[in-house]
């Protein structure tokens, strides 16, 4: 039989303190009931003797130290998932929200998951096409890969993210389950309802699952959707043998609430006043990403975080890089150019890329052609710098070339509309003119075979 134990020691922001509590467990369920009527939920984040300190899911209003009753269920915090979530909208703790009623099964698995067993773990091998050439020709998203998104305040992050999940799939040729798994943490309104709506408007929303917290929304219910998201994730991927790509916007939310919390209980501050555990957090996030050795399916993450003043050493960003392999930079100058997405190129880079491109995979040819690319548009860096100082006009014919294949790499390349849609194979032959532009004595990164077999000079 359950305890029921009535009033509260202490009220401090999201957090409620509890004594004289007995058999309470870390990360264990609570009920409320306040004024005999209103329920909700809390967690226990800490226990210590007979306290035990309680995150409050929906705030703390309207509750006092004397008119609030509290139950431990005895549980951690569970969601019931089957194949029936494809297509569904929840709020931030798993929730429906679509008005189409509850989630009917008997599976109920405990959010609190943990990072995959590297020994367990298969290499990650073959790719997910996003259509958009920044992406597959040059960084390219590779199955059970995290590959992060850094973007900055007013950057399209929004409208790429949307992309993202109305074009990636496993190939044309793959005939095995491929499903989006989208969370929204801290987003307006407005956001929510842009993506909503996109999502329903391009026809996809049928193999999307969405997990929303608003900025509205409670700030300890912004902790636990990315938990709650990637536990549907790894249900899909490793129960129901889908390939599963987890999009989650935005991270920066997720660690601002994390400090808000941190600051309620009271913890030490580190860097820019972030909790010390803020990599290890990070951390049981990212690495739920991967292939299972001997299951079917995988679970590929694009996390999305925007950079406070565009900074990239500040600790989400710089932690987040440590933690995953690779990243995915937008640039404020590029955006000002209007052109869309405004992909850094030279600080993006994907560390898995060579494993799943080339022959058998996409082209033969694509390691080359992204290797020549990054090459040649690094000159283009030294090409401006020389131009902004002596003039344009001054520069050898080279460097002139350079200057051209670089305006014309950010527009044709980089830059391609909201709904284009491209196959690596047209990535590629892109790629391959634009460096038609350039020599072919310059082109050193490319062998001699598959330069006669694809370069022609413009």
């Amino acid at each position: 039989m359950s305890i029921e134990y009535l009033g509260l020691s202490e009220i401090n922001g999201p957090l409620v303190i509890l004594e004289g509590v007995k058999g309470a467990a870390f990360d264990e369920i609570v009920s409320f009931k306040i004024d005999g009527k209103t329920k909700r939920l809390g967690r226990i984040i800490e226990d210590y003797e007979d306290k035990a300190v309680i995150q409050v899911f929906e705030g703390t209003d309207g509750m006092s130290l004397t008119n609030t009753h509290t139950t431990l269920t005895g549980k951690p915090m569970e969601i019931a998932l089957s194949e029936d979530i494809l297509g569904r909208t929840f709020d931030g703790i798993g929730r429906p929200i679509d008005g189409l009623g509850p989630i009917v099964s008997e599976d109920k698995v405990d959010v609190n998951g943990l990072p995959l067993n590297p020994c367990t773990r298969e290499y990650p091998r073959n790719y997910i096409n996003t259509g958009i050439s920044a992406i597959d020709g040059l960084t390219t998203l590779i199955r059970g890969q995290k590959l992060p998104i850094f973007s900055g305040n007013g950057l399209p992050h929004n409208e790429l993210a949307a992309q993202l999940v109305q074009q990636s799939s496993l190939g044309a040729n793959s005939e095995e389950k491929f499903a989006v798994v989208f969370a929204a943490m801290g987003v307006k309104y407005d956001v929510a309802e842009f993506f909503r709506r996109t999502f329903e408007e391009s026809g996809v929303s049928d193999h999307v699952t969405m997990f929303l917290n608003l900025a509205n929304d409670p700030v300890v219910e912004r902790l636990i959707t990315p938990r709650v998201a990637l536990t549907a994730a790894e249900y899909l991927a490793f129960e129901k043998g889908m390939h599963i790509l987890v999009i989650m916007t935005d991270i920066t939310s997720y660690c601002e609430a994390m400090r808000e919390v941190s600051s309620s209980k009271g913890e030490i501050p580190s860097r820019k006043g972030y909790p010390g555990y803020l990599y290890s957090d990070l951390a049981s996030l990212y690495e739920r990403a991967g292939i299972v050795a001997g299951q079917p399916g995988s679970v590929t993450q694009i996390p999305i975080l925007t950079m406070p003043n565009d900074d990239i050493t500040h600790p989400i960003p710089d932690l987040t890089g440590y933690i995953t392999e690779g990243q995915i930079v937008l640039d404020r100058n590029l955006f000002g150019q209007g052109i869309y997405p405004p992909i850094s190129v030279l600080p993006s880079l994907s560390r898995l890329m060579k494993d799943g491109i080339g022959e058998g995979y996409t082209r033969e040819d694509h390691q080359a052609v992204a290797n020549q690319l990054f090459s040649s548009y690094a000159k283009v860096t030294d090409a401006r710098s020389l131009a902004s100082v002596i003039g344009e006009d001054e520069l050898s014919d080279i460097d002139k070339k350079y200057l051209a294949f670089g305006t014309a790499f950010e527009k044709e390349f980089v830059g391609q509309g909201h709904l284009e849609n491209r196959p690596v194979t047209e990535t590629l032959d892109i790629g391959w003119k634009l460096l038609g532009i350039l020599p072919k004595s310059e082109l050193d990164r490319v062998d001699t075979k598959l330069l006669d077999k694809y370069y022609k000079p413009a």
